[in-house]
């Protein structure tokens, strides 16, 4: 029998910063029934891999821990029990759980088929690496929990890539959407990118620049990646009734709940993670559908900040701990 191909794969054996990523050469993977195997073209980097790496995310490191949540590339075998794609495929890996055992940053990877979907011909392998992540966070909170109606206005808190995949679904769907950077040097990109308005918090206080924007209007939700002491000024801001989904945790202050001012204004105010769509099937595949058809139609379109290639893996965890890029980083494979 003879020995099984070795894989060069992203792997971390302690937490610490972007230095303790290494590349480590791993037998491929065997193949079940239902799974698919790809050759990795691009790599989509997330807060969420930085804050693994670091001990500071909802999921826990097994070491030697693998790292990713999202790739693009094309199909190279399939499972006897995998009837909807085929050799040659391109495709874009869907965020599923378990980082340390299915993590996406390798030259080729095995997932299983219900986690790959169809590349949209429109995209780029880099662009493709770059959506679903951003998309499935966003649908899950502001379709399926927030509702967003056409009309609504939607606070969207620390514009990088989910905030500004978030900007482009409120706007499909006919809301208008408020943006919040810290410094006034993205307000330019982030209102190219489709926000009504941006508020650069650390140069403009937010809630006095909430209400000069709002007048007389509504803020009906808020999709915060910050957290923090902010909280209280976004609830004060917000309308009776109004819908506060926390989903992030940038600031490093404690969060306090804003008691009084919910139950004067009967807010509702709750935490999400994105695997509340995953673990639902109903709602995983109206996700896939709705994400499928924006970026099939347009009205879904990665914006890519930086790419980077596979052997600069750490620096380009540096750039995404830099907190300069607007929308994307990626790692792309030969």
């Amino acid at each position: 029998m003879s020995p099984r191909k070795l894989i060069r794969t992203v792997r971390f054996h302690e937490l610490g910063g972007p230095e303790v990523l290494t590349i480590d050469s791993l037998a491929s993977p065997g193949l079940q029934a239902t799974d698919v195997r790809i050759a990795v073209k691009a790599v989509g980097l997330n807060r969420a891999d930085a804050m693994f790496r670091r001990g500071q995310y909802i999921e826990k490191a097994d070491f030697p821990s693998r790292i990713g949540y999202e790739a693009s590339g094309i199909v190279i075998e399939v499972g006897e029990e995998v009837n909807h794609l085929r050799l040659g495929d391109e495709v874009c890996i869907v965020p599923q759980m378990g980082l340390s055992q299915n993590g996406c940053y390798a030259e080729e990877i095995v997932v299983p088929s219900e986690y790959v979907a169809l590349k949209p011909a429109g995209l780029t392998f880099a662009e493709g690496a770059a959506a679903w992540m951003q998309y499935l966070t966003v649908y899950g909170a502001l379709v399926e929990i927030a509702n967003v109606q056409k009309g609504d206005t939607v606070l969207i808190t620390a514009a990088s890539s989910v905030g500004l995949a978030a900007i482009q679904i409120v706007n499909a769907l006919g809301g208008i959407p408020i943006a919040t950077t810290l410094t006034g040097a993205k307000k330019a990109a982030v209102l190219k990118a489709g926000a009504a308005h941006v508020i650069a918090t650390q140069e403009e206080p937010l809630l006095d620049s909430l209400r000069s924007i709002l007048g007389a209007n509504n803020l009906n939700i808020a999709f915060d990646a910050v957290g923090g002491p902010q909280i209280a000024e976004i609830a004060e801001a917000m309308s009776p009734e109004g819908t506060i989904i926390v989903h992030g945790a940038l600031s490093p202050e404690t969060t306090p709940f804003p008691l009084k001012i919910a139950l004067r204004k009967s807010l509702t105010v709750r935490g999400y993670v994105f695997t509340e769509v995953i673990k639902n099937i109903g709602r995983f595949h109206r996700a896939k559908q709705f994400i499928h058809s924006g970026l099939s139609e347009g009205t879904l379109k990665p914006v890519i900040d930086r790419s980077f290639k596979f052997e600069e893996i750490v620096a380009a965890h540096h750039y995404l701990e830099s907190n300069q890029q607007i929308g994307k980083i990626v790692v792309e494979l030969d």
